[in-house]
C-alpha cells in the first residue's frame, strides 16, 4: 500500500503545480495518470506572462531546457473567411509551447512520485481516509483530471450534465510550403455566429491549428468546413492527413458545482475553470492549483471540509458563473462582434 500526504489525479499544468506548491512544503505528494509522459493534450497552447509568475518560472530558465517557446508579439484577427485584422505590441505579450514538452517539464519540477499509466478505478473512503485502486491510501485527494475526472464525478455523484465546450485540432511539424507562417502572430478566426473560433499557432518548428465551439452541435461540419478553409489558404495540403485530437471542457465558471468534500477538492479544468470569453484554461488551472495549496498549508494540513471551504469560496470570487445568454442576446452579440472585428482600431 502507497501511503501519502496527498494523491493528485492528473498530471497536467493544475496537477503539477498544485504537486510542486505542497511539495517544497514538505508534503509528501504521489501524482497519478492514466497517460505516459511526454503525451499530447489538445491545446492551442499559448501562455501569458501571468502563467509564468504563477509558476514563478522565468520564460528563459524554461527555454534554457531546449523546449520550445515561441514570443507572440501580435495576433491577426477576422471572421473566417474574411480580411484579418493585424494588431502588433511593441513587446512579447504571449508565448506558445507545445503541450507535451510544457505539461512534461512541469510535472518532472513537482518532485512527486509519479503513477503514469494509472487510471482512478475505485475511489472509498476508510477510517478518515481515502483508498484509491485499493493501493492508495491518503487523506486527501486532489482532482485535476481535466472535464472528465473521476474526482469531480465523484464530488458531483454522477456524470456531469452541463454543455461542454469542444474541441478539436491538429499539431505537426512544418515543412518548407508552411514556412510563410508568421512565428510571432498567430491568427484567430471567429465563426460567423461568435459562438467559437479556429487557430493557427505557430511553435517553432511546429504548426498548431484548431477549433473550439461552446457547444457539440453541428459541431463535425464546423471542423470539416474549418479544413476546408485552411487547405484553400495552403496552411494544409489537399489530402493531407494530420492526426486530429478532441477534447472536451467547461466554461461557465465555478458556480454551484461542489469545489471540496471531507479530504477532497478539484483544481483547473476538473472545476470547470476555463474563462468563459477565451476558453483559456491553463492560466485558471495554475492560479486554482496555486489557491489550493496554499488553502493547504495555511490550514496545518487539516483536509475536513470545513477547513477546504476557504479554497471553495476564494474560486467562486475569482470564478463567478458565467451568464447563459439568450438566443437574440447571443445573435445581437455575434453580429456586434462581427462589425468589431472588421475594425483595425
Amino acid at each position: 500500500m502507497i501511503r501519502c500526504d496527498a494523491l493528485v489525479v492528473g498530471g497536467g499544468p493544475a496537477g503539477s503545480t498544485c504537486a510542486w506548491a505542497l511539495g517544497r512544503s514538505g508534503w509528501n505528494v504521489v501524482v497519478a495518470d492514466r497517460a505516459r509522459f511526454p503525451r499530447d493534450k489538445v491545446c492551442a497552447g499559448w501562455l501569458t506572462p501571468d502563467v509564468f509568475r504563477l509558476l514563478e518560472l522565468d520564460p528563459a530558465e524554461y527555454r534554457a531546457t531546449g523546449a520550445t517557446l515561441q514570443e507572440i508579439t501580435g495576433f491577426r484577427t477576422g471572421v473566417m473567411g474574411a480580411a484579418l485584422v493585424d494588431t502588433s505590441y511593441p513587446d512579447v505579450v504571449s508565448y506558445a509551447i507545445r503541450r507535451r514538452e510544457f505539461d512534461a517539464f512541469l510535472l518532472r519540477r513537482a518532485g512527486a512520485q509519479v503513477l503514469e499509466d494509472t487510471p482512478i478505478q475505485t475511489l472509498r473512503r476508510r477510517g478518515g481516509a481515502w483508498v484509491v485502486n485499493d493501493t492508495i491510501e491518503t487523506p486527501l485527494v486532489v482532482g485535476a483530471g481535466g472535464h472528465f475526472c473521476p474526482v469531480a464525478r465523484h464530488l458531483r455523484g454522477g456524470a456531469d450534465t452541463s454543455s461542454p465546450v469542444v474541441a478539436k485540432e491538429a499539431e505537426f511539424k512544418l515543412d518548407p510550403d508552411h514556412a510563410r507562417v508568421i512565428p510571432a502572430v498567430p491568427e484567430l478566426f471567429f465563426c460567423r455566429d461568435m459562438e467559437g473560433y479556429a487557430w493557427s499557432v505557430r511553435k517553432g518548428e511546429y504548426l498548431n491549428v484548431g477549433i473550439g465551439r461552446r457547444d457539440s452541435r453541428g459541431f463535425t461540419r464546423h471542423v470539416e468546413e474549418f479544413i476546408a478553409f485552411l487547405e484553400r489558404r495552403h496552411t494544409l495540403t489537399p489530402g493531407s492527413s494530420p492526426r486530429w485530437r478532441g477534447h472536451a471542457y467547461l466554461a461557465w465558471g465555478a458556480g454551484a458545482r461542489p469545489m471540496v468534500a471531507d479530504g477532497m477538492l478539484v483544481v483547473g479544468d476538473a472545476a470547470g475553470l476555463a474563462y468563459p470569453e477565451s476558453g483559456e484554461g491553463i492560466k485558471p488551472a495554475i492560479e486554482s492549483a496555486r489557491l489550493a495549496a496554499d488553502t493547504l498549508i495555511d490550514s496545518s494540513g487539516r483536509v475536513d471540509v470545513e477547513s477546504l471551504r476557504p479554497y471553495a469560496h476564494a474560486l467562486r470570487r475569482l470564478h463567478p458563473p458565467a451568464t447563459r445568454r439568450t438566443a437574440p442576446v447571443r445573435a445581437a452579440l455575434a453580429a456586434l462582434g462581427r462589425a468589431l472585428l472588421g475594425s483595425p482600431t
